[in-house]
């Protein structure tokens, strides 16, 4: 407008002097007319002509101007006009918002894009201030900014502040302010912003998911990687992991620095994994593998690899990708679960199982001649019921380690039952198998012979038998073998079972108090009644046998309890009282022994019922347990103990005394005190 006002200004000012000069040129003109009239002279009459001539020009030249003149403003105005419409345009169509403000805090127009930012109509924005609807934490950076652009001491300043809008949402925007120089109606400062709200909320996420991705890089059990596709696996990154897994710094692996990742793999994987790599890049698939690394400490360690490559546009490797986590105690846990699916928990040698998966592999004409040895250990049930089950699981594990010290490489040795064992030897000839069966039977006898006091007398029945061709059967030849072993175990155990009771016997009276004179006295003792009572020969063999082994249970008992010297607590005494069951289960597992087992279990049983172990009373006790209880009694009374000094006989037999009728059977008590008396007569 007042470019318009200036050019309107300068076109007056020219029509002016245009018209004083014509103006003047009249007067002189007429002047010069009367002059001539005057003196009618020539000069006269080409001065007036001239002028005339001038004035005719003038005019001409007059005209023109006026109507350029004319024409210029016309064209001034349609500019004007045109650049007011653009501008309008330009304001109300800006893809930025854009408001006029005047003074600190009012604002006098906005565009429609301002409004659109803000949420609020351009009413309710003329008639707040810009702190109304500023997020508090933005107002006093955006005021002290407004106080320097009003001191004049900065040109305009930008910021990035946030608005609320009337729902309570947030708006980011990157805000300009700039002065105005314009008349003061307009304003006289110019606020611009750009809505960066979506920006802002994808800056965000994304640094929450930097954020994110750095925890989770620094908390993988393992280290995460990029490196070239060489053979050096030259790495450009690696996780914090880096340094638990390999115990080297990021730092050392980077660039192969201090050193590459391929000098950590075991040598037996380098040229695998090379290998590998180049078919899975190839085919564009994913890389799974799993090897093991040395470690900065010389730690060997189990890891397992995932990854895949990364292409360029041309399909070119540009990169391979992945995680490697240790893997060593998953690894240490299924060799444990494959070793516990093949091996004997208890002797460590193969069990049944991979026994017979062995037989099918080995059902091949290549293994032929193929034999096989079957044992089964003698004695196990009498030491299990004897000693416990803990005793009979030695006694396995030592003909085990006998077997196996008899075994090559290549023989395999399995547990396929309790006390059975089965020995796979192919290309094995029957010669060989047998010197085999000898050598494993003369490795027990000469373990026996070092053992003097081996209670286990440690030994097994064998049989062998040799597959020669395929047309035989395996299952046939087993039980062939099978067959040979019972036959040797029939033939052993009678004097076997004989040697176990004498092992048994020889091993109570170390582990006790009792003695062989101790038994001599009992028998005679015990036969002495048994006379009187008129029991036959059957009983009294019976009566003798049961004086000798009566305390035989005695061996499973520990020996702390067994040889302590002081009173024993009432735990020990409950485990003490467990040697007649113990002693019940030896005997029936012995033939030789089993007339006798019931005597056993009952002879600490009392004529009140207050004995043990299962309270019998009166005649309900066997006669042969109520007389071995008596006599047990008085000899225990007369023999010093090692918690206290023998009582001479007339105590003893005052004691059984007073216990006829209680503790005692008051007719063989009886008897046994007039047998005594008699002897000492």
């Amino acid at each position: 407008m007042n470019h318009k006002n200036k050019r309107m200004n300068k076109t007056t000012i020219r029509i002016l002097l245009i018209q004083l000069f014509a103006f003047a040129t009249i007067l002189a003109t007429t002047a010069l007319f009367f002059d001539y009239i005057a003196k009618n002279n020539k000069t006269t009459a080409f001065l007036y002509a001239l002028s005339l001539i001038i004035i005719i020009f003038v005019s001409i030249l007059y005209g023109k101007t006026i109507k350029a003149d004319r024409m210029q403003l016309k064209q001034v105005n349609k500019k004007l006009k045109e650049n007011e419409k653009l501008l309008k345009t330009f304001f109300n169509q800006s893809p930025v918002g854009i408001a006029l403000g005047e003074g600190k805090y009012s604002l006098i127009d906005v565009n429609p894009k301002f409004e659109e930012i803000m949420g609020r109509p351009k009413k309710e924005l003329k008639e707040t201030t810009w702190v109304d609807f500023t997020h508090p934490d933005d107002i006093q950076a955006d005021s002290d900014n407004l106080d320097l652009l009003y001191e004049g001491k900065i040109d305009g300043y930008s910021m990035k502040k946030r608005f609320i809008r009337p729902d309570g949402s947030i708006v980011w925007v990157n805000m300009t302010m700039a002065p105005l120089t314009l008349e003061k109606e307009v304003g006289n400062h110019v606020c611009i912003m750009e809505d960066f709200t979506e920006q802002k909320k994808i800056e965000e996420e994304l640094q929450k998911s930097e954020k994110s991705m750095a925890m989770l890089l620094s908390n993988l059990p393992g280290m995460a990687y990029r490196c070239k596709f060489d053979r050096d696996w030259t790495m450009l990154f690696v996780s914090e992991g880096c340094d638990e897994l390999t115990g080297y710094k990021p730092e050392s692996l980077l660039n192969n620095n201090e050193i590459s990742f391929n000098s950590l793999i075991n040598v037996e994987y380098r040229e695998f994994l090379w290998e590998k790599w180049n078919r899975v890049l190839k085919d564009r698939v994913v890389f799974r593998e799993e090897y093991y690394i040395t470690t900065a400490t010389g730690e060997k360690k189990w890891v397992f690899e995932q990854g895949r490559g990364v292409y360029k546009e041309n399909g070119e490797v540009e990169a391979i990708e992945g995680l490697i986590i240790d893997i060593s105690i998953q690894k240490e846990r299924e060799e444990q679960i494959l070793y516990l699916t093949y091996h004997d928990v208890l002797t460590g040698v193969y069990n049944r199982r991979f026994f017979e998966e062995e037989k099918k592999r080995l059902d091949e004409s290549d293994f032929i001649p193929l034999s096989i040895i079957v044992g089964d250990i003698n004695g196990l049930k009498l030491i299990n019921d004897a000693l416990g089950h803990n005793e009979g699981d030695k006694l396995i594990r030592i003909i085990a380690e006998i077997i196996l010290s008899c075994c090559d490489n290549g023989e395999i040795v399995a547990r396929i039952g309790g006390d059975e064992f089965g020995i796979l030897l192919p290309n094995t000839g029957a010669d060989e198998v047998y010197k085999k069966m000898k050598q494993i039977e003369k490795a027990c006898s000469e373990y026996r012979g070092k053992k003097k006091d081996d209670p286990y007398h440690t030994s097994i029945s064998l049989g062998c038998a040799t597959r020669n061709s395929m047309d035989e059967s395996i299952i046939d030849t087993i039980k062939l073998a099978e067959d040979y072993m019972y036959r040797d175990k029939l033939l052993q155990s009678r004097s076997l079972h004989s040697s176990i009771i004498s092992s048994m016997k020889t091993t109570l009276f170390e582990k006790s108090q009792e003695t062989e004179e101790h038994a001599q006295r009992m028998i005679k003792l015990s036969r002495t009644i048994g006379k009187e009572m008129n029991l036959k020969d059957e009983q009294l063999n019976e009566l003798e046998l049961l004086s000798t082994l009566h305390d035989i249970g005695k061996i499973g008992i520990p020996d702390a309890i067994l040889k302590k010297p002081g009173k024993l607590t009432d735990e020990e005494w409950i485990e003490m009282k467990k040697h007649p069951s113990i002693g019940h289960r030896i005997a029936k597992s012995s033939h030789e022994l089993a007339s006798i087992a019931e005597y056993i279990l009952y002879h600490h049983e009392r004529w009140d019922g207050k004995g043990y172990p299962n309270g019998l009373k009166g005649e309900e006790i066997p006669l042969l347990s109520r007389i071995l209880a008596v006599v047990d009694a008085y000899d225990a009374m007369t023999e010093d103990r090692s918690y206290r000094k023998a009582m001479t006989k007339e105590a003893a037999i005052e004691e059984i005394k007073n216990n006829m009728g209680k503790q005692f059977d008051p007719t063989i008590a009886q008897i046994f005190i007039d047998k005594i008396n008699e002897s000492s007569n």
